[in-house]
């Protein structure tokens, strides 16, 4: 891995829990890594932001936020209201290439969706992808409804040759009902790509003692977890 784009179907699924949980596995492996955040909205100039939270969580990591925003709307609506710049595309690309230079791995967090504008030219997460050559890594949810948001995410993503790397359910809940349970084996076929990974709910409370061993039981051996997904999928079924 060298940049990773994380989006989200949607708002709230967990994308900072997920960035901080990659973050975390990778420095316990001795890796360097930095996480970027383009657009922070919904946020005070004083107020902790998302990059907070993965310091809080993952621990000793560069972090970077490039546009922070008051008011919780897209980047390009909060900019526009705030009457603060807008953040483009090539700003955000030309920022994770020069924390690539330093670093074995950067992670790239959106604001929302894929399609989420960034300005008023249209500028989106999808483009900041395609700039660096990074795959793209979906965060869904678990229950109904995030069958059609996850492969809505996919086809756009795939249409504008993006390659999308996997999906993780940002929050699963500690009682899943039927819709999430059979979700766990829809999704991968929603996304056309592999379920990388499943994160309790709740997790962005923990320790970061308690954060790590739930990345490693919640993450893909391709980020260096423990999570099998044929087997989180027994269990689930089994359930049902």
């Amino acid at each position: 891995m060298t940049v990773l784009v994380i989006s989200g179907t949607g708002t709230g699924v967990g994308k900072t829990v997920v960035t901080a949980a990659i973050a975390a596995l990778a420095r316990d492996r001795g890796d360097g890594v930095a996480v970027l955040k383009p657009a922070q909205t919904g946020v005070a100039p004083d107020q902790p932001g998302d990059l907070a939270d993965v310091r809080r969580l993952a621990g000793d990591v560069e972090t970077r936020e490039l546009r922070r925003y008051p008011d919780a709307l897209s980047p390009e609506a909060a900019a526009r209201r705030s009457g603060l710049q807008p953040v483009t595309p090539a700003q955000a690309a030309r920022a994770a290439g020069e924390l690539h230079e330093r670093h074995d791995l950067v992670l790239v967090e959106g604001a929302g969706g894929l399609l989420v504008r960034f300005d008023p030219v249209g500028g989106t997460l999808a483009d900041v992808a395609w700039s660096v050559g990074a795959a793209v890594l979906i965060v869904a949810e678990a229950g109904l409804g995030t069958l059609n948001a996850t492969a809505l995410t996919a086809e756009v993503a795939t249409r504008r040759g993006l390659d999308v790397a996997g999906v993780i359910i940002g929050s699963w809940p500690s009682v899943p009902d039927l819709a999430a349970r059979s979700n766990v084996a829809d999704l991968p076929v929603a996304a056309g790509a592999p379920l990388l990974g499943v994160l309790p709910e709740g997790l962005g409370s923990a320790t970061r003692e308690e954060f790590l061993e739930e990345a490693r039981r919640g993450l893909s051996p391709w980020f260096g977890g423990e999570f099998d997904p044929d087997c989180f999928a027994g269990s689930v079924s089994a359930q049902t």
